[in-house]
């Protein structure tokens, strides 16, 4: 088993069959940090696949909230215990709020096409019309 950053591998380029994500780059902190890891999972699998929830989609995933992930951190700081299902049921204390905060980037679709442009985006949606997630799929290796 192998523990490490997602973000610097120890790993050889292409030493994957498949580099697999699901949930985890919107986790990684500030768009710097998420351009590390996606250019890790690009390097050192062979073929590609990344899963993330849509900053388009009008409901936050992490909160089970509508429109929190469109307003400032500040605001979102406050009104996350109140006023979410998420702060409701779980009554996360202040410094868990905070760092889920810090550290929860949702990335658009704009966004995911930078990261991963030798991928294929495919947009999951939601009532047939809004985006829901992004999967960056690659299926051949990269040429080296």
């Amino acid at each position: 088993m192998l523990v490490g950053d997602g973000r610097n591998l120890p790993s050889a380029d292409q030493s994957y069959d498949i580099a697999y994500s699901n949930s985890v780059i919107e986790h990684v902190g500030s768009w710097e940090e998420q351009q590390l890891f996606a250019r890790e999972m690009r390097r050192v699998g062979k073929k590609l696949w990344c899963q993330t929830p849509a900053w388009e989609c009008p409901i936050e995933p992490h909160y089970m909230a509508p429109f929190l992930h469109w307003l400032p951190r500040s605001i979102q700081r406050k009104i996350i215990r109140p006023l979410t299902p998420w702060g409701w049921l779980s009554k996360p204390p202040p410094e868990h709020v905070e760092f889920m905060v810090s550290t929860t980037r949702l990335l658009s679709y704009r966004e995911m096409k930078l990261l991963f442009p030798d991928c294929t985006i495919i947009v999951e949606k939601m009532l047939w019309l809004i985006p829901k997630s992004y999967i960056a799929v690659r299926q051949k290796p990269q040429e080296m």
